[in-house]
């Protein structure tokens, strides 16, 4: 087994950063053949999302959180910026966690599939992410 913590700057605005090119470095650095790998995020209010990026499909995927978890003052977790309760909520819809077959020390993603970080909320602008890879 073996993990690493990462640093992400997500800043201040809700974003997509897609995190697929730093797990083929992290697996090319461990030596990774077949196996899994795990994406951790120990955030309360961030989550992992498997999509296709660059095409508009980041920018949707906010859009939707947006008239899904409204920014608004509709929620009872208060504190931080406006509406920030609803980044609480995100997990529940994203999980901080996903898992991905690595096949020959790279990952089994589909042709149009990238691993990324979703982070809605704009209080805190550093994330922490964790990589294990589990051989198989």
């Amino acid at each position: 087994m073996r993990s690493e913590l990462i640093e992400i700057r997500t800043g201040s605005e809700e974003t997509v950063v897609d995190l697929t090119d730093r797990i083929e470095r992290f697996l090319s650095d461990a030596g990774a053949g077949d196996g899994l790998l795990n994406v951790f995020v120990p955030h309360a209010t961030a989550g992992i999302a498997i999509i296709e990026t660059g095409a508009g499909s980041d920018s949707d995927l906010l859009a939707r959180l947006r008239e899904l978890l409204p920014a608004d003052d509709r929620w009872r977790h208060r504190h931080g910026s406006a509406g920030h309760g609803r980044d609480h909520v995100l997990p529940a819809f994203l999980p901080p966690v996903t898992t991905v077959p690595v096949l020959d020390g790279r990952p089994g993603l589909g042709t149009w599939q990238s691993v990324c970080l979703v982070d809605t909320n704009v209080d805190n602008p550093t994330r922490s992410v964790r990589f294990t890879f589990l051989p198989g």
